[in-house]
């Protein structure tokens, strides 16, 4: 009766067998990078070599734990054992929509984060329920902070005041902010006066209207990235984007149902931009867009998707923007 053969890591590619064990380390960091975060830390399981290789600081720059429902226990596990100075992005997603409501962030595992992840450039939080979160205790080192479907305070991103004010917020340079119902006015005036933006994303924002971006205007000088989408913004805003924003390189004013040529004509002096879309913005003419185009010497990339225009007018702003790559209804 024969006995069985002890298994050793390396014997298939011993044997001539294809193994993953013959794979140099280059390799297997790139297949594990293609992991899911639960079937990477699952595989440190495997051997001693995996197990290395599972940590190795590569693995841990863009962290995406969005797939999956985190508790603070396990942001606290992450944080002591794989979190680094190496982590550049972290996307984490709350309980806000879900039956088991709970806080996932707390001030002091936002403190051990940005003491744990110095160089943490960028925060992406999803459904998370930030109203007994201060904004002051976000990781000074974020340059960048993304917000979809959350809820936040009033007053949250402006700065404390007092004693107990130890901590600098951050210096963001670009804010995204998806269907946060509660973002309104306040909030784009005080963060647009704390920091120099470059970029800033506002989509589903109703609370943010025309006087809104009349105040934070002049604190948005050196904006190169502004996109609204789906806020009720009229021509007025146009306005104060041409008169404030002239470093604006991509400019989205889309689904403005009251945008009109009088406030597509405020945009002419935006020399910088390059790119416009104006998607969905059913109430501008042919003649206007073609104006305006014409007046903006660095534009390439023109996107008009969802407006109705007969194939007379398309060929004649494809005609009269020959530089301009053209994104037709």
């Amino acid at each position: 009766m024969s006995r069985k053969r002890k298994w050793v890591p390396g014997m298939a590619a011993a044997l001539g067998r294809p193994s993953l064990d013959a794979l140099p380390d280059s390799l297997l960091l790139e297949i594990l990078s293609q992991l899911p975060l639960r079937e990477r830390l699952r595989g440190a399981r495997v051997c001693r070599r995996w197990r290395r290789l599972v940590q190795d600081k590569v693995l841990w720059r863009h962290v995406d734990l969005t797939p999956y429902e985190i508790s603070s226990r396990i942001l606290w596990h992450l944080l002591r054992h794989h979190l680094r100075n190496n982590v550049r992005t972290l996307k984490v997603r709350g309980t806000l929509c879900s039956s088991r409501k709970q806080e996932f962030l707390s001030p002091a595992l936002l403190q051990a984060l940005g003491k744990q992840c110095p160089g943490l450039q960028r925060l992406c939080l999803v459904c998370a329920d930030l109203r007994r979160l201060p904004y002051d205790f976000m990781p000074s080192s974020l340059m960048t902070l993304e917000l979809s479907r959350c809820e936040i305070p009033g007053m949250w991103f402006r700065r404390a005041t007092g004693p107990d004010s130890t901590s600098a917020p951050p210096q963001l340079k670009h804010l995204f902010i998806y269907e946060v119902p509660s973002f309104s006015d306040w909030h784009l005036l005080d963060v647009s006066s704390q920091t120099r933006l470059q970029t800033l994303t506002l989509c589903g924002t109703y609370r943010v209207t025309d006087a809104g971006l009349q105040r934070a205007a002049p604190h948005l000088e050196a904006l190169e990235h502004l996109t609204l989408r789906q806020c009720i913004l009229t021509d007025f805003a146009t306005h104060f984007i041409g008169r404030y924003m002239k470093q604006l390189r991509t400019l989205e004013f889309s689904d403005a149902p009251s945008l009109t040529d009088a406030g597509l004509a405020c945009l002419v002096p935006l020399k910088y931009l390059e790119t416009l879309c104006l998607a969905s913005c059913a109430k501008l003419s042919c003649d206007a867009i073609v104006t305006v185009g014409q007046a903006l010497p660095q534009l390439r990339n023109l996107n008009l998707s969802g407006i109705s225009f007969d194939d007379q007018a398309i060929r004649k702003i494809q005609a009269s923007l020959p530089n301009c790559c053209f994104s037709p209804p």
